[in-house]
């Protein structure tokens, strides 16, 4: 995926209202957006070198979007939580992984119900459909990367649809996109929300696929590599 939109590097001074950012730009101090609403815990801290991108739209409130913070190990850490979504859908065109070359057709943004959305819903001629749900990391810890960087009732709820999904004779997948390099291995973070690890395991024992993918970056290109990270600490009792 490549960005279309200057990129400018400054440095992260401060996050605040949970949607705004205060960046020093050669000297000067620039508002930015910042679309993400978890926490940024491991990547919230003053000081570090960041990448931000201009908009020309005149309709904008804002015209700037942080994109990225370097963390204290080196790693790029992206922030912007609408990158992921584009990243596997581009990756589900392209077939990037193994188990992704059967489906015949794939669709975002796809309803279930009234009230429930998931990511992304594949099929082939055979009828059976494959649900995919599709998650923003930036939390690493010791080179384990973990989600959530806060409490997720939406993510709890995903996980009990992915399980119902599952009863009902459908696949599901939940694809953890990790924009950052600096790690080894997946796991929840259950001193955040032991809720959400306590699903997480219960819907991989289900049958839920889950696939923690790194992602590269090359200024233009932010890429989804085809590597799966190992699970880690996924043994503790479901129940």
């Amino acid at each position: 995926m490549e960005i279309q939109k200057k990129i400018h590097q400054g440095v992260f001074l401060k996050r605040y209202k949970r949607f705004f950012a205060d960046i020093d730009w050669n000297g000067r101090t620039v508002v930015a957006h910042v679309a993400n609403t978890g926490s940024l815990k491991s990547c919230n801290q003053a000081g570090q070198p960041c990448l931000f991108t201009e908009s020309d739209d005149p309709n904008r409130k804002l015209k700037y979007s942080l994109e990225m913070i370097q963390a204290p190990s080196g790693s790029w850490v992206g922030i912007n939580t609408s990158w992921p979504n584009a990243l596997v859908k581009e990756a589900l065109l392209n077939k990037l992984l193994p188990h992704w070359e059967k489906w015949e057709e794939v669709k975002a943004e796809y309803k279930i119900t009234p009230e429930t959305r998931f990511d992304f819903a594949a099929f082939h001629s055979g009828g059976k459909k494959h649900f995919i749900e599709v998650k923003n990391v930036t939390l690493a810890e010791n080179e384990v990367a973990k989600f959530p960087d806060a409490v997720t009732e939406r993510g709890q709820k995903h996980l009990r649809e992915l399980m119902r999904m599952i009863d009902e004779g459908h696949t599901a997948e939940l694809v953890f996109v990790i924009q950052r390099n600096d790690v080894k291995s997946f796991a929840p973070a259950d001193d955040i929300d032991p809720e959400y690890g306590r699903l997480l395991r219960q819907a991989i024992a289900k049958g839920v696929h889950v696939v923690p993918l790194l992602t590269d970056w090359k200024n233009p290109q932010v890429t989804l590599l085809k590597k799966i990270l190992p699970l880690w600490d996924m043994k503790k009792i479901i129940d």
